[in-house]
């Protein structure tokens, strides 16, 4: 997945202006950090999504 997928999906799903407050303020368990932080650190677009997806419940149609 690359990362303009990503934040499509992002988008899609909190909206164009939550999506990046989630990524910068929400801590996602999985990832020990914000989305953003993973991100930066090198964290697959993909491995990121998935474990969005898990902490928002986010249904099987839009992983």
């Amino acid at each position: 997945m690359r990362l303009s997928e990503f934040w499509q999906r992002m988008e899609a799903r909190f909206g164009v202006v939550y999506a990046r407050s989630v990524a910068v303020d929400y801590r996602v368990s999985a990832l020990g950090a914000t989305v953003s932080e993973a991100l930066e650190r090198g964290d697959s677009p993909k491995h990121v999504w998935r474990a969005v997806c898990d902490e928002f419940e986010i249904s099987q149609s839009l992983r």
